[in-house]
């Protein structure tokens, strides 16, 4: 009797323990995360910087903390440039496509609706006039109605993009911030790195070392796994363009692969409004080719993407397709990487014996 009392006493504990571990760690990523997500990039960056730098300080003879100001100087410049030139050219199509809905509607949608509702109207012709004269305010109001919500999502996206400009201002603040703890943490990086493990006892110190350099570890390993996924991508929508004679199919399916990573936007956001037009347009076979290739496309990935993830991870698929789904649904973009990412790495700190969750 006894021994179950202190059984059923330990699990309480433990799910007690568990919950609230949980709980802190929903906080964290939901809203502290997004507080110190600046100076947590600035240590990611001056990481990947400290090695580079300090070998050329050893074979320069150049002091370490000016090499490394050079260095993070030029990684910053270099990424400035990029997505200057990178989120122009995007604004741009962007803002073009966006105004060009209503355009589309009155140019291609509504006579192709016009089109089809004489089809319908000549075949219903011997009907009583009265219905007939129903039907036609019906489509009418139809009509309307479609062109009504088509200006109104254009204006909705519009909005969203005097949002996102509207939010430049504390973006900025947060990228100043970012550079320039970058500066500080990557010429100050080694004293700053032996003042945290001084801060630990010595199993707490080998628990950060091992998380640190399992991070680290994994992060490739996600990007490797992501590759694999993009080129599979790439492969599939390359051969499947070409075969229904697509122009600049290749150039196509590199930028199609490119965003199907992006949880929000993926294949499908491009492949089926791409499919709707084709279809408004009266090009059923390229329509009908471009669902053919986004399903077969989304099929391969559904099935790959876990197996993929979850064996660079040590994850069993179903693990990491369940942490995937929760993450992105809880996190977002951040969840469906770092879900998964802190799963693999609570597991690999039960394997090694480093922590104690549960029974192998």
């Amino acid at each position: 009797m006894e021994i179950q009392y202190d059984r059923k006493k330990k699990f309480i504990v433990n799910t007690v323990y568990f919950v609230i571990l949980i709980s802190i760690l929903y906080i964290l990523f939901k809203y502290a995360l997004s507080l110190v997500s600046p100076f947590v990039f600035a240590l990611i960056f001056a990481y990947v910087l400290e090695k580079p730098a300090k070998f050329v300080a050893k074979i320069s003879h150049i002091p370490k903390k000016l090499v490394s100001v050079v260095f993070v100087l030029v990684f910053y410049a270099t990424i400035g440039l990029v997505l200057s030139f990178a989120g122009i050219k995007i604004i741009a199509v962007l803002t073009d496509v966006i105004s060009g809905f209503p355009v589309i509607y009155e140019e291609q949608l509504a006579p192709f609706l016009l089109d089809r509702f004489d089809a319908i109207e000549a075949a219903i012709f011997r009907l009583d006039p009265a219905v007939v004269t129903m039907i036609n305010q019906g489509f009418d109001q139809f009509v309307n109605s479609i062109g009504d919500n088509i200006s109104n999502i254009s204006l909705s996206l519009v909005g969203a993009v005097s949002n996102i400009a509207s939010s430049l201002p504390l973006f900025l603040i947060k990228v100043l911030l970012m550079v320039i703890s970058t500066f500080f943490i990557a010429s100050d990086y080694e004293n700053l790195s032996a003042f945290v493990q001084r801060q630990f006892s010595g199993k707490s110190n080998d628990i950060l070392l091992r998380t640190k350099h399992y991070l680290i570890d994994t992060l490739l390993v996600v990007v490797r796994s992501y590759a694999i996924i993009m080129t599979i991508t790439f492969i599939e929508l390359s051969v499947g363009l070409s075969i229904i004679n697509v122009p600049n199919a290749i150039l196509i399916a590199l930028i199609i692969a490119m965003l199907d990573i992006l949880p929000v936007l993926g294949t499908g956001g491009i492949m089926l409004p791409w499919t709707i037009i084709s279809f408004i347009q009266g090009n059923y076979k390229l329509g009908i080719g471009l669902i053919v290739i986004y399903l077969f496309v989304t099929v391969v990935r559904n099935i790959l993407e876990p197996k993929i993830v979850g064996s660079q991870l040590g994850l069993h698929p179903v693990v990491t397709l369940m942490s995937m789904f929760v993450g992105v649904n809880l996190f977002g973009v951040l969840g469906l990487f770092g879900l998964p990412i802190t799963l693999s790495l609570l597991k690999h700190l039960n394997d090694t014996g480093a922590i104690k969750l549960y029974n192998r």
